[in-house]
């Protein structure tokens, strides 16, 4: 969006309002004072400019915010805003830049500025994510919560809906939470990007990726069985909707790995059925044994059992 075409919605926005709620003086008036306003506006620009170009970024930032807060409509308004996101920037304060950034895509989507603020707002969300992110007092390197950095991805996967940088965005999310080994919400993650964008190249990952954290929740719980079989599951998806994917072997690979593990548990409750006494419990387990076992030691020792307890 021009400025000149910003500044003629404004003015027709104005008109047609008094026209519903006055006459034609009281239209002229507003149209008045709204010609006045972005006069005022265009005037605080150009100081927020002299200053910007004098090297006074403090007082250049202030003036530029004022400016935008104050007078949205303005032809100016829009590179007010991004200037004062970019100099955030520049100063290294990137919560505040990326919130400046935020509020002129939100407002000012036609501008020709728009694909570049995006763009920044990315690359901070991503810095922020991957722990590189500078203070703007000591230049030094500190880290965003978990919190404030989801809610940058989850903006900038808002802000560019079904593109390569939305899939990213959300992608990432996936990855931090599944960092603090958050597991419920790195699920939930990875599958929402499934979900809502089954043909980006981060889909796939993300569905393998699901099936990993729930082997890995498995390890870590008391609920293996209900875990494992969660996880066969995921691969299985995996593997049905993305065939040919680099992971496919992998993915495989975990699959055998799950009913191993699964045998394994099988055989361990059976043996503690049987040394506890309870017979019938066992035999249950050692025939689950040999159904997913068609050989090997497992297989063997179940069989055994077995024919011991006269089967």
């Amino acid at each position: 969006m021009t400025k000149r075409f910003s500044w003629a919605l404004a003015v027709l926005a104005y008109a047609v309002l008094s026209v519903s709620c006055g006459n034609d003086d009281d239209t002229m008036r507003l149209a008045g004072n709204t010609q006045a306003a972005s006069a005022e506006g265009e005037a605080l620009y150009a100081k927020a400019k002299a200053a910007d170009d004098s090297g006074k970024r403090s007082s250049a930032i202030k003036q530029y915010e004022r400016m935008a807060d104050r007078y949205p409509f303005a032809p100016s308004a829009a590179q007010a805003r991004f200037r004062q996101a970019e100099l955030l920037e520049q100063q290294g304060d990137i919560q505040k830049s990326f919130q400046a950034y935020q509020k002129f895509l939100t407002r000012y989507q036609g501008s020709g500025l728009y694909s570049k603020a995006l763009d920044r707002q990315a690359r901070m969300a991503q810095s922020a994510a991957d722990g590189d992110v500078k203070s703007s007092f000591a230049g030094l390197k500190t880290k965003l919560s978990t919190e404030k950095t989801v809610e940058m991805l989850a903006a900038v996967r808002d802000n560019a809906p079904r593109s390569n940088t939305s899939a990213k965005a959300q992608f990432t999310i996936g990855e931090l939470y599944q960092g603090k080994k958050e597991s419920k919400k790195a699920i939930e993650s990875y599958r929402k990007l499934v979900r809502d964008q089954p043909e980006s190249s981060y889909a796939p990952e993300a569905l393998f990726r699901v099936g990993m954290v729930l082997m890995e929740e498995a390890d870590r719980g008391n609920r293996n069985q209900a875990t494992l079989e969660l996880s066969r599951e995921a691969f299985s998806d995996y593997l049905l909707q993305y065939p040919g994917h680099s992971k496919n072997g992998e993915a495989r690979r975990m699959m055998g790995n799950i009913g191993s593990r699964e045998i394994g548990r099988s055989l361990e409750i059976a043996e503690f059925y049987d040394k506890s006494g309870q017979t019938e419990s066992a035999k249950i387990y050692y025939r689950e044994v040999l159904k997913k076992a068609g050989s090997g030691d497992a297989h063997n020792k179940a069989k055994a059992r077995l024919k011991e307890l006269g089967e």
